[in-house]
């Protein structure tokens, strides 16, 4: 599966229908001017392929400002990784995939505590 760029709308449908079956939502919110970012889009490409049954998103926030909204962005590039029931992470990642991967790993596993899940109630608006 590839990213879903949140700025197409054609993918919207999509990202909501993959969230609606249950799918866990990773996204990258980013922007366009920051180097970092990209430079993390290949790295979450391959994850995207290594990770088939989660939903990979990549939100440019200039151009999706009410959906980052419910985030208090203050670095780049940061990432959300939520399930149904919370946020399992947001935080500042840098373009490691390793620790990303790491991640995906480890969060699968955590029972449900914690913050209720926003950007997947921001996208399914």
């Amino acid at each position: 599966m590839s990213i879903l760029d949140l700025d197409l709308a054609t993918d919207l449908p999509s990202i909501r229908s993959r969230l609606a079956a249950g799918e866990p939502l990773i996204a990258c919110l980013c922007a366009e001017w920051c180097g970092a970012c990209r430079e993390y889009r290949d790295v979450f490409a391959q994850l995207a392929a290594a990770f088939p049954g989660l939903c990979f998103v990549w939100v440019d926030i200039e151009n999706q400002a009410a959906v980052a909204d419910a985030f208090d962005v203050e670095n780049f590039p940061t990432l959300v990784i939520e399930d149904r029931l919370t946020t399992r992470f947001c935080g500042t990642l840098l373009p490691q995939r390793g620790i990303l991967e790491r991640l995906l790993g480890e969060f699968a596993t955590l029972p449900g505590a914690g913050d209720p899940p926003r950007l997947r109630a921001a996208l399914a608006a």
